[in-house]
């Protein structure tokens, strides 16, 4: 087999066949035939990619003739040469043979070749779709076992089960309620403050309910403009406005028959509040700059960190729109209500990011844990996270230590009566109240230095004579710091 493009030139003129042969044949390997007997035994004898034909045959028309190859051989690219001035006229004829182009009398070189190049790469990729389509096909079975298993997967991943808690934990009622509303096709709103997992709450629910085999989005109501918002959600048409350079499928399109969760539902404006409720009452969908309605079928859940009834109270949230939202309410406990969680969470975001940036530890000391367990966390899981992740990144021993803790969170484990043994007052004699912010300096201190009194009394400005003297007088010291859970 040639490794060059194989052509098929038919012409009755002798002469009109010799010179297309020679303008193609430096890039092609060409054939000839001076009419449609001849033409017909070369094709089933050789590799043809594109066969060029005169129109205008004794025997048999161009057109004809190629109707004739696209029936017996059609992966061939067709092309008709004509001397019609008016080629207009063979439009009809053309498009109905399925003839890739047609080129007429008197052509010129270049063009000749530049359809020559187009048509053997037309018959290279309508070859590659062939190939392809084919080993989609076989694929099929195999790739639906692989699919079905990523969900399964990602359905673990998304379960109640994966919201670590402790065993009394207060996230463990939510948790019983969502199951029970997860299978039940009806909206819920989940209520919490930033950073306490409301998003993996609703896609436990999602992976949970009867579309978990459907999609999930999720979006941040909040973080969008309205006119970007309503774009992303509905969808816009071409031209619809400045920028929109193609159609976009909005995310209730996009989640046609599965869920969507609105993210700080409480956020979006009055304006889109009505756009929201429309499409909650209708399950219709209109794109931007499009007159056409379509309806989908998703289920929506909603999250917020605001108080939706205080907001409706205060004229800032449609009644109507918080009744469409809320046939279920959730509430997703902080982390400050969560002491008891603090330390699984702390060690399972561990497990996540050693193996993530690939560095291994042994975990936290107990100091590091009993002073992660005082620390509020206004910032809830994310915050947490961050700290986490700072703790390993800096960390140079098997365990991260207290030491590596950021100071604030040292100073609330210091100052914190249920931790620390230290019992004296925050209340009474000026002198007593004094003391007991020294011994939490001095804790915070020494927690941050490992325990080295050398260089805590540098930091303090004591001499160790003097730093021991006040940890005897307070009772500090590391065994007897922190209590142990």
């Amino acid at each position: 087999m040639t490794t060059r493009p194989a052509l098929l030139l038919v012409d009755d003129e002798p002469r009109s066949v010799e010179v297309m042969a020679r303008v193609l044949g430096e890039e092609f390997e060409v054939f000839t035939a001076l009419g449609a007997a001849e033409a017909r035994a070369i094709l089933e004898a050789e590799w043809v990619q594109a066969v060029f034909c005169d129109q205008r045959m004794p025997e048999v028309s161009g057109v004809d003739f190629l109707t004739e190859v696209r029936e017996r051989w059609p992966e061939i690219v067709r092309v008709v040469v004509t001397g019609y001035t008016e080629p207009e006229d063979m439009i009809g004829a053309i498009n109905a043979a399925g003839i890739y182009q047609y080129i007429t009398k008197p052509w010129h070189p270049d063009h000749l070749l530049l359809v020559a190049r187009n048509a053997a790469q037309l018959f290279a990729l309508q070859r590659d779709h062939h190939r392809l389509s084919l080993e989609l096909k076989l694929a099929a079975p195999a790739a639906q076992a692989r699919l079905a298993a990523a969900r399964e997967r990602v359905a673990q991943n998304f379960h109640f089960d994966t919201l670590i808690r402790a065993p009394q934990s207060p996230l463990n009622e939510t948790c019983r309620r969502a199951a029970q509303v997860a299978v039940f096709d009806v909206p819920v709103l989940i209520q919490g403050e930033t950073g306490t997992g409301k998003e993996l709450l609703a896609r436990a629910i999602h992976y949970s309910s009867l579309r978990s085999d459907r999609p999930f989005h999720a979006v941040n109501c909040g973080a969008i403009p309205d006119e970007l918002l309503e774009s992303e959600l509905f969808g816009h048409k071409k031209g619809a406005f400045t920028g929109a350079h193609m159609t976009r499928i909005g995310l209730l399109d996009q989640a046609d028959g599965g869920t969507i969760l609105l993210d700080e539902i409480g956020d979006v404006s009055p304006a889109f509040q009505v756009k929201l409720l429309r499409f909650l009452q209708e399950g219709e969908i209109r794109p931007v700059g499009s007159n056409e309605a379509k309806r989908v079928n998703v289920r929506v859940l909603a999250a917020t960190h605001r108080d939706l009834v205080q907001e409706v109270a205060a004229g800032r949230f449609r009644e109507d729109l918080y009744y469409r939202l809320s046939a279920m309410v959730l509430a997703m406990p902080a982390l400050k209500a969560r002491k008891g969680d603090l330390r699984a969470l702390a060690t399972a975001i561990l497990d996540g990011l050693c193996n993530q940036h690939g560095k291994a530890v042994k975990g936290f000391t107990e100091e590091a844990l009993a002073c992660i367990a005082a620390y509020d966390w206004p910032g809830n899981v994310r915050e947490l996270q961050n700290e986490v992740l700072r703790m390993l990144v800096l960390a140079t021993g098997p365990q991260l230590g207290a030491d590596l803790l950021s100071p604030h969170v040292v100073r609330a484990a210091a100052a914190d009566p249920a931790l620390s043994e230290i019992t004296l007052p925050d209340n009474g004699p000026l002198k007593d109240r004094i003391e007991r912010m020294e011994a939490s300096i001095l804790l915070e201190t020494l927690v941050r230095c490992r325990w080295n009194k050398s260089r805590a009394a540098e930091e303090l400005g004591l001499s160790r004579v003097g730093l021991r003297a006040k940890l005897d007088r307070y009772g500090i010291a590391p065994g007897r710091t922190f209590a142990r859970h």
